[in-house]
């Protein structure tokens, strides 16, 4: 007995080094690419069938097969997939988004490859390379771990991998071979993932979900190491290894017996899910909201698409393909049974990623749960005593149950994004499977029996079709009101929507609730279809397989979810196993050559086939700010400094209430990791005037414009609006309170049309204040900035003048008192610039506080009536000329420069003086 720990750790030891040559391979391929490479399990499978094929089917001698698998077969996996798909992505910047959804196509068609091959039964007979004690699997992490460690530390190559890295395009200006030093890292990624494979499939049963989910599980060592340490990876391995086995040795009786069996046997998964959530965000790679918008949707929704053609004749096709199973024979029309049900899981992912732009890659979880909680409740007497429910009563009640547990994924996501919060949502995804589904005491008296009227395939999928019509319709009313504008903000522009009001983590929560109840709608009827609870019919590489094929087939597109279950279900049940996998992956990998939204994007594609200048209302050049010259030259009406509103002619209502609040800063600090980059700011800006800050970068602009603003909450201070104390509301709390601001880089939403992106303004500040109906607000927003020819037209389309406009639009739209503008010039021409301090004038004449941070030194002495200069986090205050249109002369205790007035905690100072 008391040797029973060490031979315990000695069998851990080999689990602990297999998940080590995964967590290599995964830590060198990020290292080397920027990519994380979640296809990892999916190679490990195909090299393990491979190494089986060779050895055990043809008889290759062993000294011929292993190498052939594992030094060229497997490598030029790696390799052909750098130099045919993750290459032309890294070229153009791709961010960690648009990888996931290419590794996914990789998996998932290797999956589908090995299903076309070798069958779904899983094999027994894999051959083992290495002897059964772990030493010899130790002795090869050891020397790759020392030999990658050797080579990144003391070789040139080491170098130029860091470099590239870090920045490709420099690396590649300084004579680095970059794609050599991608092909590289994914051979060698790939390498370690076939020899994980080879490792691990004895011990296995080979079958093409097992082996893939259980290397993705492994992943949790590289999340550990934060994807940057080797040996953090090999650590973790090891040590998670060994307390697995070591935790078989307690017997504590009872439920907590089958609960100790659980986490042992799912330690890595729950492992995966604790980093996720726990350790520090991810860092990534950029580009990451660019990158989701162009490959995962398509046109606005609102912006005149409806009339194509091809989008009306790909409804009727879709009703059409709905209707015809009434047709079928008996047997055809039970398998069709899953086409509605599964349109309904698939659904549920494009409310999800497709409208609030939110990557879950664990639905099938949410669909399990459906039909679980469906199951258990029919069969009666397990929940509180109940007696059994009719089936149809069971599904609405389970999907009641199951709602809320959206929560599960929904809050983590409030702080999480890309490729962190995928992790997530598959963690939490395979957490459900293996604790609830995969326990006899969980699935116990599940009853999913159809009896009566629901016993007739015919009216059952009759019913089916009317719960995915009436969810249809839901998920369309969602997407085209005022919720859906605010979900498209936060897909495209998650700052920027907080910044317009949009409450982001309340909608996250909806998005995730709402996505929640349309899977576990799914799941219920897939088991009701069935007459059975299969776990496996919800295994979470189903889950990934479904968001690949959702994002193939338009992730913001409802109708692009029907179709996409049609061809799953389609063409397995015409053809073989895997034939419908290995088509999604093969079409996941072609999405860079598609257009944006996939393959729902070529119905719209008749809308957007010229480019954005032939489409474009007649005189789009003049209509880039020469309109709003034109008007604010004569034709426009401002008020007065006490006037309420900017008025335009025709308009029928004014721009909001214009009247300004005083913002102010009272020793305002804030820290990042012990350096302080806002020490002790005090400012003022006062109504009716125009306050500027500046300074070099790094400085701490922007950090003190995020405090001011709620994107950063200080750790020290105060901000107050109109003497209340607002340092603790949140973004979107502020801008509903009147405190608007735009950004440096444009914070623009490309999936929406020009007057919905200056609508969502209105409709957010419209729930925080009385104000304007927005709809009015809007149209006069639009008529005073000259862009109401182009109100409906899709913002992503427009030059960047014309989007400085339309960012301004929605914050004016907001009827602000403050505004806060960072470098509101940057990439307008002369005469676009002059036009805008023009504007600006006029609103601060028309009583608006605007606080302006630019770089632009004579910007600054045109507009300003007072400087903030920033140096190294402090703030220094000077004088600034009164540009034309701004008050002349200070005003005592508005913290600005005057003729001597004492400012709010401002050192008084002469106009053009220097402050203390």
């Amino acid at each position: 007995m008391s040797s029973l720990p060490l031979d315990l750790a000695q069998a851990g030891l080999t689990v602990g080094a297999a998940a080590s040559l995964s967590g290599i391979g995964l830590v060198v391929c990020y290292r080397a690419t920027g990519v994380l490479n979640l296809a990892q399990g999916a190679i490990a499978m195909i090299t393990a069938y491979a190494l089986r094929q060779t050895i055990v089917v043809w008889d290759w001698p062993r000294a011929v097969a292993v190498p052939a698998c594992l030094l060229v077969f497997a490598p030029a996996i790696g390799w052909t997939l750098d130099a045919a798909v993750f290459r032309r992505l890294q070229r153009r910047g791709a961010g960690p988004v648009e990888n996931l959804v290419a590794c996914l196509g990789v998996f998932v068609l290797l999956i589908g490859a090995a299903f076309l091959l070798w069958g779904p039964t899983p094999l027994g007979d894999a051959p083992s390379l290495l002897p059964s004690s772990p030493w010899a699997v130790l002795a090869v992490v050891a020397v790759l771990g020392a030999a990658v460690a050797a080579v990144g530390r003391w070789t040139p190559f080491g170098t130029q991998v860091r470099a590239v890295v870090d920045n490709r395009r420099l690396a590649e200006l300084s004579g680095v071979d970059a794609d050599r030093v991608s092909s590289v890292g994914w051979a060698f990624g790939a390498f370690t993932a076939g020899l994980t494979g080879a490792v691990l499939a004895p011990g296995l049963r080979l079958d093409p979900y097992g082996l893939p989910l259980l290397v993705m599980e492994t992943m949790a060592v590289a999340v550990i190491a934060g994807l940057r340490s080797v040996a953090g990876a090999v650590a973790a391995a090891l040590a998670l290894g060994v307390l697995q086995s070591e935790l078989t040795q307690f017997h504590p009786g009872g439920w907590t017996q089958s609960l100790l069996q659980a986490v042992e046997a799912n330690l890595f998964v729950l492992a995966l899910l604790a980093a996720v959530l726990l350790l520090p965000r991810l860092r990534l790679a950029g580009g990451e909201r660019r990158a989701y918008q162009a490959v995962l949707t398509g046109p606005p929704i609102m912006a005149a698409t409806e009339a194509s053609p091809r989008a009306f004749a790909a409804r009727i096709g879709g009703a059409a393909l709905l209707l015809l199973p009434f047709a079928f024979r008996a047997d055809d029309l039970r398998a069709a049974l899953q086409v509605p049900a599964l349109a309904l899981v698939l659904l549920s992912i494009v409310v999800v990623t497709g409208y609030g732009g939110q990557v879950s890659l664990g639905q099938a979880g949410y669909a399990g749960l459906g039909a679980l909680f469906t199951g258990v409740l029919a069969g009666g007497g397990r929940v509180l005593g109940l007696p059994p429910l009719p089936p149809l009563v069971a599904l609405a009640v389970a999907v009641v149950l199951a709602a809320p547990l959206g929560l599960l994924v929904g809050w983590p996501a409030i702080r999480r994004r890309g490729l962190a919060l995928a992790l997530t949502t598959f963690a939490v995804g395979t957490a459900i499977s293996r604790l609830v589904f995969q326990q006899p005491a969980a699935t116990a008296g599940v009853v999913l029996d159809r009896t009566g009227l629901l016993g007739e395939d015919r009216f059952f999928y009759g019913v089916e079709l009317a719960l995915l019509a009436a969810a249809l319709l839901l998920v369309r009313a969602l997407r085209r009101g005022r919720i859906g504008r605010a979900l498209g903000a936060m897909r495209d522009h998650e700052a920027g929507a907080a910044a317009a009001g949009v409450d982001v983590p309340r909608l996250k929560l909806l998005a995730f609730v709402v996505g929640a109840a349309l899977a576990a709608l799914g799941g219920g009827l897939l088991g009701l279809g069935g007459q059975a609870f299969d776990p496996n019919g919800f295994d979470p590489v189903l889950g990934l397989i479904w968001f690949a094929a959702v994002v193939v087939f338009g992730a913001d597109s409802a109708l692009g979810a029907v179709l996409a279950a049609a061809l799953l279900v389609g063409l397995d049940t015409g053809t073989v196993a895997g034939v419908s996998t290995a088509a999604v992956g093969a079409l996941a990998l072609l999405l860079g050559r598609m257009p944006p939204g996939g393959l729902a994007g070529l119905a719209r594609r008749p809308a957007r086939t010229r480019d954005a200048a032939s489409v474009s209302p007649p005189g789009i050049e003049d209509l880039r700010l020469t309109p709003l010259g034109r008007r604010l030259a004569g034709r426009v009406r401002l008020p007065a400094p006490t006037g309420p509103a900017v008025a335009v002619p025709g308009a029928g209502a004014g721009v909001g209430r214009l009247g300004g609040e005083r913002l102010t800063a009272r020793n305002v600090t804030r820290r990042f990791a012990g350096v302080t980059a806002v020490d002790g700011v005090t400012l003022a800006v006062p109504p009716g005037r125009i306050t500027a800050l500046t300074g070099p970068n790094g400085a701490g602009k922007s950090t003190l414009f995020d405090c001011l603003s709620g994107a950063g909450r200080p750790d020290a201070g105060q901000v107050l609006l109109g003497g209340r104390d607002i340092t603790l509301l949140p973004e979107h709390a502020r801008a509903r309170l009147g405190l608007a601001r735009t950004f440096q880089q444009l914070a623009v939403f490309p999936g929406l049309t020009v007057a919905d992106n200056i609508r969502l303004g209105a409709e957010q500040a419209a729930s925080g204040r009385a104000t304007v109906a927005p709809a009015e607000e809007t149209e006069a927003v639009l008529r005073l900035l000259g862009l109401t020819a182009l109100r409906d037209h899709p913002a992503a389309e427009l030059p960047t003048g014309t989007l400085r406009l339309v960012e301004l639009g929605r914050a004016l739209a907001m009827a602000p008192t403050v505004l806060l503008l960072d470098e509101p010039a940057a990439g307008l021409d002369r005469r676009e610039t002059a036009l805008l301090v023009e504007l600006l004038r006029s609103l601060a004449n028309g009583g608006l506080a605007l606080l302006l941070v630019e770089h632009d030194r004579e910007l600054v002495d045109e507009l300003a009536s007072g400087v903030h200069v920033m140096r190294a986090g402090r703030a220094q205050f000077r004088g600034g000329r009164l540009g034309g249109g701004t008050a002349g002369g200070g005003t005592a205790g508005d913290g600005t420069a005057g003729d001597g007035g004492a400012g709010d905690g401002v050192a008084p100072v002469g106009r053009g003086g220097h402050g203390a």
